[in-house]
């Protein structure tokens, strides 16, 4: 039960990154400026998601250690708490899939949250 609540939690957590990060940049990319501003008044919310980015992304990222840390070491153990064959093996399939979803999330929003900016400023665009 404890795996399945921290698995829904780094899928929030990480999808947490794109609502700070990746939308008002790709946002900003696409329309620009204005297209911002407008969303910002429609969400005031973003406003402080994305001034608290370092929180964000520092949950998300410590849920999806977590999350990667019960997966492996459940496997290692061996353990089932379901009785069935191909609950566990299926069960076990689906963590997987959600996890690595969850870190590529992680990893977008990081690339646009830290990354394209500097990226941006060397290419001198």
């Amino acid at each position: 039960m404890k795996e399945k609540i921290v698995s829904t939690l780094t899928l929030f957590g990480s999808a947490g990154t794109l609502i700070c990060c990746v939308l008002p940049i790709v946002v900003s990319l696409i329309a620009g400026g204005a297209a911002v501003s407008a969303m910002v008044s429609a969400f005031p919310w973003l406003i402080p998601i994305s001034q608290n980015k370092g929180w964000v992304f520092g949950v998300a990222g410590t849920l999806i250690t977590f999350n990667t840390f019960l997966l492996f070491r459940k496997q290692k153990n061996g353990n089932c708490q379901i009785k069935r064959g191909s609950s566990c093996k299926t069960r076990s399939q689906w963590s997987k899939v959600i996890l690595c979803f969850s870190i590529g999330i992680y990893l977008i929003g990081v690339f646009f949250a830290y990354l394209l900016v500097p990226i941006i400023n060397i290419l001198g665009a």
